[in-house]
């Protein structure tokens, strides 16, 4: 499984970064899905192969406008561009409510079925090849993670070992790989002796939280946390409480007490620079999560992508445009 990041901002865009969306894909075809789509999203997507009609389903982790305004016009686009299947929207019961208004309003006529599912009511849904299931979350507002765990994780081969045993690439390397005993030159190969069964692999994707902690039972299942770190923790001091975020200190601490192998930070201020010579930088963020976490740590920024490996190991990957 691929995570495309779409906008890495918190709040408003900047010139560097848009606002919230990110984009999971399933490695082995071209359907993926999306969370979050703030405003801008579709032009974002202009930029990456990730086409409307393959969209398998979208999550809105909570009503606020960096996570939801650009939904009506990703909306609108996938109908001109020729879509006619249904897409399945998970959301927040007034999400629906404002789409409907937005499509009455502005004479918005969709060629294909929008499918609702309250988030607030949802206990799991199967789409594609995964298994999406929720953790309500604490912010001004109802908030939601989103854990997509694969349904049939693929066992792996031991490349290194066929390769040894002269066992040529080709169709019975399928077939151990299903966990099927074959034949090869009068002998009996036994799949156990090539194949590791495969763990689901697992992604949580966080909405806007200043608890963590919420996540504590799902983060037993997953590889990789997604998850806002909108402030260091000196300026969320600064800040106060009431805005309803993390620091990169409380995620990064929370990860490492759940061992958490992967964690991906988003969501930053836009107070924080890029140019490590101005105050308050980027940097501040990667050396503070740094200071408490010590499995693999990523600053997501726009159009950064990451891939999740069946061993469970979280790499950068070039992204394809």
């Amino acid at each position: 499984m691929d995570i495309l990041f779409l906008g890495t901002s918190s709040g408003t865009p900047t010139k560097e970064r848009n606002v919230t969306a990110i984009a999971l894909i399933e490695q082995q075809s071209k359907n993926w899905y999306l969370i979050d789509c703030g405003e801008g999203t579709q032009q974002q997507l202009l930029h990456t192969r990730l086409s409307l009609a393959t969209l398998r389903g979208v999550f809105i982790t909570h009503v606020h406008g960096d996570h939801c305004y650009g939904l009506p016009g990703l909306l609108a686009s996938a109908g001109m561009q020729g879509r006619s299947d249904a897409l399945p929207i998970v959301a927040p019961k007034g999400i629906a409510e404002w789409i409907a208004a937005v499509q009455q309003h502005t004479q918005l006529h969709l060629p294909y079925a929008l499918e609702w599912q309250p988030v607030e009511r949802l206990t799991a849904l199967n789409l594609g090849t995964v298994q999406i299931t929720t953790t309500p979350l604490s912010h001004r507002v109802p908030s939601y993670a989103y854990q997509f765990t694969e349904q049939q994780p693929r066992n792996r081969l031991d490349i290194e070992k066929l390769e040894r045993d002269k066992i040529t690439k080709g169709p019975l390397w399928g077939e151990l790989q299903r966990g099927i005993d074959v034949k090869i030159d009068g002998r009996q190969v036994s799949a156990a002796d090539y194949v590791t069964a495969a763990l689901p692999r697992s992604i949580i994707v966080a909405g806007d939280n200043d608890q963590p902690q919420l996540l504590a039972e799902a983060a037993k299942s997953c590889q990789v946390l997604v998850h806002e770190a909108t402030f260091s923790q000196p300026l969320a001091l600064k800040i106060g409480a009431q805005f309803g975020h993390s620091s990169a200190q409380q995620v990064a601490i929370f990860a490492e007490q759940a061992k958490i192998a992967n964690l991906l930070l988003t969501h930053i201020s836009p107070r924080y620079q890029s140019n490590p010579n101005r105050r308050p930088a980027l940097v501040e963020i990667e050396q503070e999560a740094k200071a408490h976490y010590h499995g693999r740590l990523f600053i997501a920024e726009d159009f950064s992508r990451y891939r999740l490996t069946t061993g469970g190991e979280l790499i950068a990957v070039a992204q394809i445009r």
